[in-house]
């Protein structure tokens, strides 16, 4: 009798894995039919967060001169009148290509707001749960079918930490890398299975559901498709003819001298290998920056690991000429306050903050708005999270305007503006 009842629990749970709103060639009939306007054309997206929140009065826009200015000197870099910490030597090379916005003000001093916001470009909300830029534009992806016709690698990658694909689902959620420059966990087959029949068989399940066999189960349908989703993205995977990708070679090996050997230097190398794959975007978390003492201690570590892996991830896009088709930014749960506090440290600072992007059709050589003399406040051309997304949106070649993206909705069946309702994109950058 107990094997009658383990037989009939597996039967239950193999079909409630199986079960799914919409097959997967549902799916992309449905987005094949979108308007070519949303198609990504090919073009990736290198999202560098700062978990903890950066001093970007340190970074990129340095106040010499100032009582709030800190220990660090500014210098030149390639763009005429730009000036930026003077340990970014390779970063300030790249500069014909790379741009600031220095009038970022996201309104958020909590870092898992900040970090929704900045990942997002939407405040957290009780109703709606936003997904990460990488996840939409996975999404949209899936419009470009020619892009999608010979890819078998996930669309959103995160190094060092996820981000979340919200009410897209978990086919659009980040797959993590923990180890850059080594084969993600179990990628490779057991010796002797077929894992590119199972997958074939799987795909033929999947518009079997528990009611078709004649079954009742009390797994939910949006559990059982995420259940479903993240299976095959694992199994897309250890299928993958490409899954080589995450191995460095002698050669990639040797080139980690100039990118750093700690994990920062390893994740660059890594995202210049996947944006010639074709992953539409690739996320790099490098945490560490929540300096609330011995900040310029900190930064004279921090800084030269973040130069060295960004500056020649950048260095190696425009001489492979890969910078016309990847878009990159360096964003933060928010900034730190100008004055420096007792433990020469500095505290969350939300209002006014620098962010850093370039590549794709976002023009280099640009300081877009500015601060004070001092820091404290914005002097000219604010910019929110939401209009900074409409910017690298416009940079990836996508018209974030609600008439081009009403086809995607939220967990709640309205249209989802991707730029917000009314989008404003900064048109001196793109």
């Amino acid at each position: 009798m107990s094997g009658t009842i383990d037989r009939r629990h597996f039967m239950q749970h193999a079909a409630a894995g199986a079960a799914v709103a919409t097959t997967g060639a549902a799916f992309l009939t449905d987005v094949r039919l979108q308007a070519e306007m949303m198609a990504k054309k090919g073009k990736s997206l290198i999202f560098v967060h700062l978990g903890g929140g950066p001093p970007t009065i340190d970074m990129w826009d340095m106040k010499p001169g100032s009582a709030n200015g800190g220990e660090h000197k500014p210098a030149k870099t390639a763009a005429s009148g730009i000036e930026i910490n003077e340990r970014f030597k390779k970063i300030g090379e790249q500069f014909k290509n790379l741009s600031l916005i220095r009038s970022m003000s996201s309104g958020e001093g909590d870092h898992d707001r900040g970090r929704f916001v900045m990942n997002t470009g939407h405040q957290p909300s009780p109703l709606v749960d936003f997904p990460h830029i990488g996840a939409v534009l996975s999404y949209l992806a899936g419009k470009d079918t020619e892009r999608m016709k010979n890819m078998d690698l996930p669309m959103f990658m995160s190094v060092g930490g996820g981000g979340s694909p919200g009410f897209l689902g978990m086919r659009h959620a980040a797959f993590t890398i923990n180890n850059a420059g080594s084969p993600p966990e179990n990628v490779e087959p057991y010796a002797g299975s077929n894992m590119q029949r199972r997958s074939e068989l799987f795909k033929l399940l999947e518009g079997v559901t528990p009611d078709k066999l004649g079954m009742k189960t009390n797994v939910p349908a949006d559990a059982a498709k995420a259940h479903k989703d993240t299976y095959m993205k694992a199994l897309d995977l250890v299928v993958s003819s490409r899954k080589d990708v995450f191995k460095f070679n002698d050669k990639e090996t040797k080139e980690l001298e100039r990118y750093g050997t700690g994990g920062f230097g390893r994740a660059c190398l890594l995202a210049r290998k996947l944006v010639d794959t074709g992953v539409a975007c690739i996320k790099l978390e490098l945490g560490g920056w929540d300096l609330h003492g011995q900040v310029f201690n900190a930064l004279d570590t921090k800084l030269p690991e973040l130069d060295n892996g960004f500056g020649s991830l950048v260095a190696d896009l425009t001489a492979s000429g890969k910078i016309k088709d990847t878009v990159l930014c360096i964003v933060g749960d928010f900034g730190r306050t100008p004055k420096i506090n007792m433990t020469n440290g500095r505290d969350h600072w939300p209002l006014c903050w620098s962010v850093l992007l370039g590549g794709g059709n976002i023009k280099g050589g640009v300081a877009f708005g500015s601060t004070n003399p001092d820091g404290t406040g914005i002097q000219d051309n604010k910019v929110t999270p939401i209009e900074l997304f409409s910017t690298l949106y416009r940079g990836l070649g996508i018209d974030p305007t609600p008439a081009n993206n009403a086809e995607v909705r939220d967990n709640l069946g309205r249209p989802y503006n991707i730029g917000g309702d009314n989008p404003r994109h900064i048109k001196e950058l793109v």
